[in-house]
């Protein structure tokens, strides 16, 4: 490693209202010793993801944020270059949701991080349906959203990187599974995905209407990962004891910081009978081995399939990230930083 530098994207200062690329720096800085209990890895693939947006404000969160200066925080899959620990050698490769950072090298503790089984499926993957995303569209379907046969499953940003594979479990699950997205293209993957049928929210007049007319009798599950004027239009249509299950909120990401103001649902709620529940994979921890295990036996029987937008460099991580704020990935948006090994 002698002579390399470790390229890294450190937060330059909190965004008022849409982020932007000058709210990062590219810097260089040494390459990290790993301690004792630590490993260093090599990024192939990082992670962009919505709840980015939450860790680069000063306001209060359900887990610590980034500071001006800090490297940003992030998934992402890596070769293992060196290890002090037995689980991994150098070679191995492995995954880790939330401690890589937008960067070309880090130290990573062994409790952070996870193998990557290539053979079972292609390294993407391990931080889609195998990994954060997986978790939590899980999640959110069966357990919070206490999904069952015959539901009607409206999910927000359904081409997107959780909504792909919600849509997927919930067919699996025997529900009428309906897409929300933002164009005829991302259209056109949810079908192909399974749902049963999509809107184009950009393309309604009256989105209420539309969310009535492809959900007659109701929506039993909402998986809401934009929040937003899709949130309002689902909540004029719920079916007796609807579950709402708030995973995202990715439509406020210009406004973040501000009071959340719209229309109160008050009575449709009580009228519905419905439940309102917030949502954080983080609390499904014990469980996601299990769950994990019934993803990868889905996806090795052909049940489970994603789309991935793939931006090339580290250079172009605040760009990738940006794109997914303003809907214009389809499907997982990562980051490649280098080629993957070729595997015997």
């Amino acid at each position: 490693m002698q002579g390399r530098t470790n390229k890294q994207w450190r937060l330059a200062s909190y965004p008022e209202g849409m982020p932007t690329e000058t709210n990062w720096a590219l810097s260089e800085g040494t390459i990290p010793e790993p301690r004792p209990d630590e490993l260093l890895a090599r990024a192939i693939y990082l992670d962009v993801a919505p709840y980015m947006r939450g860790r680069i404000s000063p306001q209060k969160n359900y887990a610590a944020g980034v500071k001006p200066g800090d490297v940003m925080l992030g998934g992402g899959i890596g070769e293992v270059v060196q290890s002090n620990v037995k689980e991994f050698k150098p070679g191995d490769l492995i995954v880790t949701d939330f401690s890589f950072g937008w960067q070309e090298y880090a130290a990573l503790k062994v409790s952070a991080v996870r193998g990557v089984e290539a053979e079972l499926a292609p390294l993407p993957y391990w931080l889609d349906a195998l990994g954060l995303n997986g978790m939590t569209a899980y999640f959110a379907l069966i357990e919070a959203g206490r999904i069952k046969p015959g539901d009607t499953v409206l999910i927000s940003a359904a081409a997107g990187s959780v909504g792909q594979i919600a849509g997927q479990i919930a067919k699996i699950s025997g529900c009428r599974a309906i897409g929300v997205t933002s164009s005829a293209e991302k259209i056109a993957w949810c079908k192909e995905l399974g749902y049963d049928d999509a809107i184009n929210y950009r393309a309604e007049s009256d989105l209420s209407a539309a969310v009535a007319r492809v959900c007659p009798n109701g929506v039993d599950v909402f998986i809401d990962n934009t929040a937003g004027v899709i949130h309002e239009s689902v909540m004029q249509n719920l079916a007796a004891h609807a579950r709402i299950v708030l995973v995202g909120s990715i439509s406020l990401a210009g406004k973040f910081g501000q009071p959340d103001i719209g229309p109160r649902f008050h009575r449709q709620t009580l009228i519905a009978r419905a439940t309102i529940q917030g949502f954080l994979v983080s609390e499904y921890q014990q469980q996601q081995a299990e769950a994990r295990r019934r993803i990868a036996g889905w996806f090795k029987a052909g049940l489970l399939k994603s789309k991935f937008d793939i931006a090339k460099g580290i250079e172009a991580t605040p760009k990738a990230f940006l794109r997914l704020l303003t809907s214009q990935n389809l499907g997982k948006q990562l980051v490649q930083v280098a080629d993957p090994p070729r595997l015997a």
